[in-house]
């Protein structure tokens, strides 16, 4: 059953065309992997999905578990239970791990009184379910964020995005600028959560790692999908991975 379905998408910046015709559907229960070279079009996916300006979706309908979605503002579409952990992270440096992870907490109920709820009938982790999925989190607790690693900050973002009603997982280069284990570490904590029945949506510039990860795949190439198909089909198929991936 698709949980996310973009179906003839194209979004702009100004009079810029950047993606053309994107048709996708995320699978419930998977984890799928956006591929493609910088400039692409891979985070004008994810900012097309999420509601966020620029860019301008101006054809197409990008629909989340069956409502249509299409320009709607970010927090509409964070209240259905979709979640997006940007390349950038956007940690508070000067809070503690502990006052990062109440972030979602403190915007809910600041929401909730505004009159704009964001609840989806489900709920996020715990603080105590999150450090135990994220141990080296519980270590930290009063650290601040800003002195964090970068594989801790993004261990970081990722769980506080979990404290969240989270549907569906959308990580925007979870791997950039870390050491290679570090790397394994973050996407065994994304397998891990992948396990545990959370559909994710994964935009990554380590091709030969997100393919390792994923079910099923889609290329970008200048804002048009390229290839789509199960990930052991692109692992075999040199042409595309070359041509499109450099690997």
């Amino acid at each position: 059953m698709s949980l996310l379905e973009l179906d003839g998408v194209n979004s702009y910046y100004g009079e810029s065309h950047i993606l053309r015709d994107v048709t996708m559907d995320v699978e419930e229960g998977q984890i799928i992997a956006l591929l493609g070279r910088n400039g692409a079009g891979k985070t004008t996916t994810l900012r097309s999905i999420t509601g966020a300006r620029p860019p301008d979706v101006r054809s197409g309908t990008i629909r989340f578990d069956g409502t249509d979605i299409t320009g709607n503002p970010p927090e509409n579409v964070s209240a259905l239970g979709l979640s997006l952990v940007p390349e950038e992270r956007r940690m508070f440096s000067n809070l503690t791990v502990r006052e990062n992870l109440h972030v979602p907490d403190i915007s809910r109920n600041l929401l909730n009184r505004l009159g704009r709820p964001m609840e989806t009938g489900k709920t996020g982790l715990s603080d105590e379910e999150v450090y135990e999925q994220f141990p080296r989190l519980d270590e930290r607790r009063d650290q601040k964020a800003g002195t964090l690693s970068g594989g801790e900050q993004q261990m970081l973002a990722i769980a506080r995005t979990l404290k969240q009603d989270t549907e569906l997982l959308m990580l925007d280069e979870p791997s950039e600028g870390l050491a290679p284990q570090i790397v394994q570490d973050v996407l065994d904590i994304i397998q891990r959560i992948a396990d545990q029945g959370k559909t994710i949506l994964l935009v990554e510039q380590n091709a030969a790692a997100a393919m390792k990860l994923a079910d099923y795949c889609y290329v970008l190439d200048q804002g048009s999908i390229v290839f789509e198909g199960p990930s052991e089909e692109l692992q075999a198929n040199d042409e595309v991975r070359k041509e499109y991936l450099g690997v």
